[in-house]
């Protein structure tokens, strides 16, 4: 049996879960998410705890059992405390700032990059080279941050360009020049 899927999902007390068929509506104080999982997993609340089934031992559904109770946990989890990730700018003259819900970004290029928020993101920034992506779908918050990131990826000779915290980029060696003989 799959040792994620067959783990009971928690529900807070301040989280709302409601199952329609394969289709989970989960609300909690930061927000509403909701999912149509596969129809052949089955669904049960049970005393505060949301347990996750799978109809037969295929292959098929082994992978989709850890895959439904992993989304739904991350549901559960983001509508009570939210999910966060935090971008770093390196490089002279790279920095951000905030214009109203939306971002610009001055990144090496001629021009300045304007960056669309999402419904259901927040795009903080702290200082001129940090950024913030906070919401509360994990999916959703990894997506807008590894296009922001794609922008600018950071390169390998001097390391300049928008990476993820503490994330580390492996340098090259420059040009070796020429060899006297």
């Amino acid at each position: 049996m799959s040792r994620i899927g067959k783990q009971p999902i928690p529900i807070p007390s301040s989280v709302q879960v409601q199952i329609e068929g394969s289709h989970v509506t989960v609300r909690g104080p930061k927000g509403e998410l909701q999912r149509a999982c596969h129809p052949e997993m089955g669904l049960k609340l049970d005393d505060g705890q949301l347990i996750v089934t799978r109809p037969s031992d295929q292959a098929r559904h082994r992978a989709l059992h850890g895959l439904t109770r992993a989304l739904i946990a991350n549901m559960v989890i983001g509508v009570e405390e939210g999910f966060s990730k935090t971008l770093e700018l390196h490089g002279v003259g790279y920095r951000a700032h905030q214009a109203g819900r939306n971002l610009q970004l001055a990144v090496g290029f001629s021009h300045t990059v304007d960056v669309e928020a999402p419904e259901g993101i927040t795009l903080e920034v702290e200082g001129t080279g940090r950024i913030h992506i906070r919401g509360v779908d994990k999916e959703l918050v990894g997506q807008v941050a590894a296009s922001i990131r794609h922008i600018r990826p950071p390169e390998p000779y001097k390391g300049k360009g928008i990476r993820y915290e503490g994330e580390h980029v492996r340098r090259k060696a420059g040009k070796a020049g020429k060899t006297l003989h």
